[in-house]
């Protein structure tokens, strides 16, 4: 999956990164939910490894623009594997007690422990993200973040912790076809949140923002990975794979 692996700001672009891109997999949809189903049988038997040695553990980062396709990668990913050694934090809006804190003071309890799989549902990213984008913090302040971002990422490698992170990169009518998609099925109403609409309006800002963040955490030790994800079957592959 190196095609879509960031390692250093060095000649990054998110235009360079097709949303529609399905060259990781050329067989038929059928052969394709077969080679997924396979991948997840490798995962456990992965999972089970790291859980019986109990020295490493993994952190798998999930970020992407609203609709991107978070929960139905953690779902259909990590089906097979035993639940009592994969745990999925989700990050919301912090509570008054986390805004308190520095805004690293939630996240590092929720890191792995040796055996451990921990799946973040957006991040410690959403501070160089959404905080910039929307103005709720001073420049001076957020731009600061990415030297502690990686400063922080770097000490949890240094004992022992793999971390894979993960951007799913979905287009613009990508996404308003899934938001209009949520309006039309009365079943699915209750995903939709007239917020999002809002964050679709700063969309080109959020693009900045990502670029950033990207290009200024990417390293050798705990890489990015854009994953195309307009094609859901594709996006599990891909993530699978890595």
């Amino acid at each position: 999956m190196d095609q879509y692996k960031v390692t250093s700001a060095a000649g990054f672009s998110l235009a360079k990164f097709s949303p529609g891109d399905t060259s990781a997999f050329e067989g038929s949809r059928d052969e394709a939910k077969k080679h997924l189903k396979n991948l997840r049988k490798e995962l456990a038997e992965l999972q089970f490894l790291l859980w019986a040695e109990d020295k490493h553990k993994l952190l798998v980062v999930l970020q992407a623009m609203d609709t991107g396709g978070k929960d139905g990668t953690i779902r259909n990913v990590f089906k097979g594997v035993n639940p009592q050694g994969v745990w999925v934090t989700n990050f919301k809006a912090p509570t008054a007690e986390e805004l308190a804190h520095d805004y690293l003071w939630r996240v590092h309890p929720h890191a792995p422990g040796n055996g451990e799989i921990v799946v973040f549902n957006r991040s410690h990213y959403e501070d160089v993200l959404v905080v910039r984008v929307l103005d709720l913090v001073p420049s001076q302040r957020w731009g600061r973040r990415y030297d502690h971002i990686v400063d922080f990422e770097q000490r949890l490698v240094d004992e022992g912790t793999t971390i894979v992170k993960i951007y799913l990169n979905i287009s613009k009518d990508e996404q308003a076809g899934r938001l209009q998609a949520r309006l039309d099925d009365p079943e699915r109403n209750w995903k939709f949140n007239a917020g999002d609409l809002d964050h679709r309006k700063l969309w080109d800002e959020y693009m900045a923002a990502y670029e950033d963040a990207i290009a200024r955490t990417a390293t050798a030790t705990a890489p990015w990975y854009v994953v195309p994800a307009n094609a859901k079957w594709h996006r599990n592959i891909v993530v699978a794979q890595i």
